[in-house]
């Protein structure tokens, strides 16, 4: 898999660069030691996927080196060694130590490529099947959800109330707050648990689709219409079907839904026979549905059907406290899916994440927090690692100006805002600039101003 970050071991220069060379030219980040004890030293601050080292070298030796790769990194990081023909025994004994492969010295570039190749797909069927395991395993009741914000608690208490009932749940947030989460939670702290989750996003089809979708058809129905097809309310009989941004469900599609939660019985499209399930709603919207019916979009009586019991989420700038939770929820699961071996984040880069607004609450967090594992050359994440939208990024001022003691000027007040940016920021000038809402050239000319190293 071109682009995979590989470390090659070897006291040899020629071979190493050899070595390097190819790899590079495959693609790959490829980085290089020249001696066990460096490879060890490089093993110890970065993440590796693949780790290509010489098995006779001193005074630490290949050996040495898979010890340091089984100890130290991800346990999706490989271990290939280069060998001689009479050190075969030893590298075989190594295969028995958790060595992914060796080659023989000399070798030819493609007989490397092949043997690299093997071991990065060894590593991602690894992670694969780690990750549908854990998905099959992966808890959906409110232990799932993170956070112990007051606000937060709120939300589990109301799912353990509703959860063992019948009643409709309107789950209602802005986009990326977890509703899903919430109502994956509500199934499965539900006597329903053992019976079908199922969910159909109601703003992805059209309303000839979605009708076809939610209540199935007979053959014949329509063009294309080759046989007989059950609807997600068959399927979710005994169990919770989810319809997810029901505010984009057509007028023309509405009474039949509201038929169908009233009377739990339908017909499929192209249907004369009535069927009766025992399906439970739960919904979702990240708009305000009492707007809609204002406005005439939707039906009042089908509000009033849905809303039975309605759940809040709150967003992420509500509930705050939950942020570092968070970080470190999805710094552990991302470096884990990436076989990347990370220790955290640098406090500037916490408080930075803290201080940011959030607009696209926790699903923004975790791709924010994703894309930097994925990036950082590791160990820990930095401000400079974060793609964050300027006008949400928030700096105290109200703080600097209770701290800042009396006389001082504004041209004070603009250094030392200034520069508070570019500690909050890492020192990074681009980020800093958009934090404060000025080019980086002005930045550049600010800090000649103030004498610091621009």
């Amino acid at each position: 898999m071109a682009g995979s970050r590989i470390l090659v071991i070897d006291d040899d220069a020629l071979m190493r660069e050899f070595v390097q060379e190819a790899l590079t030219r495959e693609g790959h980040s490829c980085e290089a030691a020249a001696s066990g004890q460096e490879g060890i030293n490089l093993l110890n601050d970065r993440s590796y996927d693949l780790v290509i080292t010489d098995l006779k070298m001193t005074p630490v030796d290949g050996l040495g080196v898979l010890e340091a790769v089984n100890q130290h990194s991800s346990d999706d990081t490989r271990c290939i060694l280069m060998t001689a023909y009479g050190t075969i025994e030893t590298a075989v004994q190594a295969l028995k130590q958790g060595a992914e492969d060796y080659i023989l010295k000399p070798f030819a570039t493609d007989e490397l490529e092949v043997a690299v190749k093997r071991a990065l797909e060894r590593a991602r069927l690894t992670r694969e099947n780690r990750y549908l395991r854990e998905e099959l395993n992966r808890p959906y009741d409110i232990a799932a959800m993170v956070g112990q914000s007051s606000a937060m608690r709120h939300v589990y208490e109301q799912i353990e109330r509703v959860a063992d009932s019948r009643a409709t749940v309107l789950v209602r947030g802005e986009s990326g707050t977890g509703k899903e989460l919430a109502a994956r939670a509500i199934h499965f702290g539900s006597p329903r648990k053992d019976n079908p989750f199922i969910k159909v996003n109601c703003a992805a089809l059209s309303a000839g689709l979605l009708e076809s979708e939610l209540f199935g058809h007979e053959k014949g129905a329509f063009t294309g219409a080759h046989e007989a097809k059950m609807g997600r309310f068959e399927l979710a009989d005994g169990g919770t079907l989810l319809l997810d941004e029901i505010s984009e469900i057509s007028l023309e599609l509405q009474p039949k839904l509201l038929r169908a939660l009233q009377e739990r019985e339908f017909e499929r499209v192209g249907g004369t026979r009535s069927i009766q399930v025992d399906t439970r709603i739960v919904s979702t919207s990240n708009r305000h549905l009492e707007a809609a019916v204002n406005e005439g979009a939707f039906r009042e009586d089908l509000f009033y059907r849905l809303n039975v019991i309605a759940i809040r989420i709150p967003p992420l700038r509500e509930r705050k406290d939950d942020i570092p939770a968070l970080l470190d929820h999805f710094l552990q699961r991302f470096a884990q899916e990436n076989g990347r071996n990370l220790r955290g984040y640098t406090d500037n880069a916490r408080q930075m994440l803290m201080d940011y607004d959030w607009p696209g609450n926790v699903r923004e967090l975790q791709n924010a927090v994703e894309r930097a594992v994925v990036l950082a050359p590791g160990p820990v994440l930095e401000p400079a690692h974060f793609a964050l939208t300027s006008s949400a990024l928030r700096i105290n001022s109200a703080e600097a100006l209770v701290s800042a003691p009396f006389g001082t000027t504004v041209a004070q007040m603009e250094k030392d805002l200034i520069l508070k940016t570019l500690e909050r920021c890492g020192q990074n000038r681009a980020n800093a600039a958009k934090v404060l809402g000025i080019s980086v050239r002005t930045l550049r000319n600010k800090l000649n101003d103030y004498r610091v190293d621009a």
